[in-house]
């Protein structure tokens, strides 16, 4: 397992990977409109779209290995539960993001959800939880990226992919990323890599594996007064193929794709003040079906 194959380095970008298609068009979805100017809100002149690093390609970098880098690069989602409630039909109806009715995990390891459900149900909250941790800012420090590997990869695929994974973090490319060699962001600014699921579904599921599709929206960037790469919003479809190891969930490997992305909003840029603020204050979820 190569890290360009499963798409979580740098040089993989968002595109690429065998994807089922992400179904789900009867699904019922809440659009999160996040802002997006003419120009910087941080100050200086937004790149041009064509230019060496546009915002777009920035964002195509590094990828949420949200299965194994969620590292949203920014340098260059029915009920059909059974009886028991253990398992779910994989063709999501306009119920698809109703509550279940089955408590979210309650343990964690390395800050990260586990002790997930042996089920259907258990594995898609795995492989959003998974995709979370991922596609944070821990990934782009060396010990908590080796933390995080180790803690929601299977054994083999966490040893295999700690080597690349440090070559793929290198100096030079968290310098494209506008951060100091050892993951830090540069004085005043604060860095913001964050993915939230919008919704799973698994495509596949037995006993001893899985496999889940996420539906992601990420934010990445810097925040702060004269950031030349300011925070912005990506839109990805994570596929996390999911084995039963060691009585839990664990990703064996995984993939994405970009969007699929709705209309853009036009709610006006917040500043660097506001985006640094809310960052800071408002933390994520555990997330469960």
């Amino acid at each position: 397992m190569s890290l360009g194959d499963d798409g979580y380095g740098p040089d993989s970008g968002r595109q690429g990977g065998d994807y089922g298609e992400f179904g789900g068009t009867d699904r019922h979805l809440t659009r999160t409109r996040l802002p997006e100017g003419e120009t910087d809100p941080y100050g200086p002149p937004r790149r041009a779209r064509g230019g060496h690093m546009s915002s777009r390609n920035v964002m195509t970098v590094v990828g949420v290995v949200v299965l194994l880098i969620a590292a949203i690069a920014f340098a260059n989602r029915g009920d059909s539960s059974s009886d028991d409630g253990d398992s779910m039909s994989s063709h999501p109806n306009g119920q698809a993001t109703a509550p279940t009715g089955t408590k979210p995990v309650g343990a964690k390891t390395g800050g990260i959800a586990s002790g997930f459900a042996h089920t259907e149900q258990g594995a898609q909250s795995a492989a959003s939880n998974f995709a979370v941790a991922l596609g944070g800012d821990g990934m782009f420090r060396t010990d908590t990226r080796h933390s995080i590997v180790d803690t929601v990869y299977t054994p083999d695929a966490a040893a295999s992919l700690q080597g690349q994974m440090d070559k793929a973090y290198g100096a030079d490319f968290l310098k494209n990323v506008g951060l100091n060699p050892d993951g830090s962001a540069p004085k005043g600014l604060t860095f913001v890599s964050r993915t939230v699921p919008v919704g799973s579904k698994a495509t596949a599921y037995n006993d001893g594996e899985a496999t889940v599709e996420v539906w992601c929206t990420g934010l990445v960037g810097l925040a702060g007064q004269g950031s030349t790469k300011p925070v912005s919003q990506t839109w990805f479809t994570i596929s996390q193929k999911l084995s039963w190891v060691d009585n839990d969930w664990k990703i064996a490997s995984s993939s994405q794709k970009q969007g699929p992305a709705p209309v853009s909003g036009d709610v006006p840029a917040a500043g660097a003040d506001d985006i640094t603020n809310a960052v800071k204050g408002f933390g994520g979820f555990t997330y469960a079906r």
